[in-house]
């Protein structure tokens, strides 16, 4: 793969490094009340056009073909919204005696009740081999899921800043989160035909959106002289990361490949990308609405900003090996289903 080639498949990540520099250098254009006025063009129209873009992407139809293997999706969605963030919450107790960044250290707490990605984890699974249908569903129906569940996760290990209360946060996720993501789903009944035909780019225009996002975020980090991030902590961090997902992605597999847990290896592959996969493209906007008022939440935001490349990077690396596992893994259960031929004397 050449360099050019490379950096097009990998933009949106050079974007996120770009944006974060852009916002250091100038931060007084994207910060409250600076002329991009994010606290209206931001946190209502950018959020809204993201949930609304996910309206109109969020093929429901298809999920009927994986709705009946129910015991699959329960682990998946029990291990990513609850084993998850009560994991990480239970770790933090440990690294909160270290000097550690703490608002590094609530970042990875809320990395874990993040919901599942939309696209990842199905690209991962469909890249292997395994059961797509279930990574579909998983991934959407683990967004449904996240729009509630997540800003309760939130509030329940974090809290929510003190000026915002907690009837406006859920009154402004109600009207930039589920009203934009129904009316998509609505407006997709009517122009389904259209967007087969003409396969619109919502990954990238989420992606840009969410660009944005990111960019007044930080924007607002670089203007408070208060915010010091050390060296030592975001190394520790990015540690912290990388194993945790190593970890987990073990722990997925070590449970649906027990002799009584019914999973087959396509599932299994599913299984693993789908729980432990987390969604930057909810997730910021979320963090934007639930901690909005919070001095530190691009502090906050670091760690999924952090797991969001990695996760795609360590399930990159590890498609191959995983690959191998599962088709040598259906061949043995081949063999070991076929009905044994009588030996002639």
């Amino acid at each position: 793969m050449g360099l050019l080639e490379r950096l097009r498949k990998e933009w949106f990540i050079l974007g996120i490094v770009l944006v974060i520099a852009v916002a250091r250098l100038e931060p007084a254009v994207g910060v409250k009340g600076g002329p991009l006025k994010p606290e209206i063009t931001i946190t209502y129209i950018a959020v809204s056009a993201i949930f609304f873009n996910s309206g109109l992407s969020l093929k429901t139809e298809e999920l009927t073909s994986a709705l009946m293997h129910v015991k699959l999706h329960l682990f998946v969605q029990i291990f990513t919204l609850v084993f998850f963030p009560t994991a990480i919450w239970l770790f933090l107790q440990l690294l909160s005696i270290t000097p550690i960044n703490e608002w590094l250290l609530k970042g990875l707490q809320t990395v874990g009740c993040m919901p599942p990605p939309v696209s990842s984890a199905v690209i991962l699974t469909k890249a292997v081999g395994g059961n797509e249908a279930a990574a579909i569903f998983n991934s959407a129906f683990g967004s449904f899921l996240g729009i509630v569940i997540t800003p309760l996760l939130l509030l329940l290990f974090l809290g929510s800043s003190s000026s915002v209360p907690f009837t406006s946060i859920f009154s402004q996720l109600f009207m930039t989160v589920v009203v934009p993501l129904i009316i998509g789903q609505i407006v997709r009944r009517y122009i389904k035909d259209w967007l087969e035909r003409k396969k619109p780019p919502f990954g990238a225009i989420s992606s840009c959106v969410l660009l944005m996002i990111i960019y007044t975020t930080f924007c607002d980090t670089f203007a408070n002289p208060n915010i010091d991030l050390d060296k030592f902590s975001l190394i520790i961090i990015v540690f912290i990361i990388f194993s945790v997902q190593m970890s987990f992605m073990f722990l997925t597999f070590l449970f649906s490949t027990r002799n009584n847990s019914s999973f087959t290896p396509a599932d299994t592959v599913a299984i693993i990308f789908c729980s432990t996969h987390k969604s930057l493209t909810l997730g910021i906007p979320m963090l934007k609405i639930v901690f909005a008022g919070y001095e530190h939440l691009s502090l906050i935001s670091v760690p999924l900003l952090i797991y969001h490349p990695a996760q795609i990077l360590l399930g990159s690396l590890l498609v191959p090996t995983i690959k191998s596992w599962m088709v040598s893994r259906q061949k043995a259960l081949k063999l070991t289903r076929q009905p044994k031929t009588p030996v002639k004397v």
